[in-house]
């Protein structure tokens, strides 16, 4: 699987890669991802509390799944985590892991993004807000954090009596390997 690319720092973004993620989305993370930021429950116990309320089973495979998704911070997509937990030797049903993800998302732990026509998970809970780039080319994805969309989105809320609960921005297009490689191309066209 690909491996997570070191953090870039560029004016006010903190840009994080994450290569070849329409292949494979990685699920190990080698440390140089956003920081964590300082939460009053473990996503666990937090967890249990929300299927609590729910009335809903806490269960063993349950658990697992979220023990599993905290380990590490990343993107990943369903059969990406039900593959990884297999082969670490925990025994999980498909529709358990996809019927989780779900109840996860809904308890704000996690967050569901789309890529293309790929879904991919990561933590909402203990990250900071945060927005990606997404390359239709190669399956690119960069993470950032600006503080300008942090204060238009205040600015536009405030404006509209509007309190905001979460956002999702994804800005679709060509990444500048994908864009070089096409110029590149291109000279032979003309041939």
């Amino acid at each position: 699987m690909a491996a997570l690319a070191p953090a870039r720092y560029n004016g006010n973004m903190v840009i994080h890669t994450h290569s070849e993620l329409r292949a494979n989305l990685p699920l190990e993370d080698d440390g140089a991802g956003l920081p964590a930021i300082p939460v009053s429950q473990h996503p666990v116990s937090k967890f249990r509390e929300f299927l609590d309320l729910k009335k809903l089973k806490v269960t063993g495979e349950r658990m697992k799944i979220i023990e599993h998704v905290f380990e590490r911070h990343n993107h990943f997509e369903a059969d990406q985590l039900l593959q990884s937990m297999r082969d670490r030797g925990m025994r999980v049903s498909r529709p358990t892991v996809y019927r989780t993800l779900s109840l996860l998302v809904e308890a704000g732990l996690l967050r569901e993004l789309r890529f293309g026509r790929r879904s991919a998970y990561e933590h909402n809970y203990g990250y900071p807000s945060h927005e990606h780039l997404y390359c239709e080319k190669c399956g690119n994805v960069v993470e950032f954090v600006s503080e300008e969309l942090n204060r238009l989105q205040d600015e536009i809320c405030q404006k509209n009596g509007f309190q905001a609960e979460q956002r999702q921005f994804i800005i679709y297009g060509t990444c500048s390997a994908c864009r070089q490689k096409r110029q590149t191309n291109r000279k032979y066209d003309l041939i």
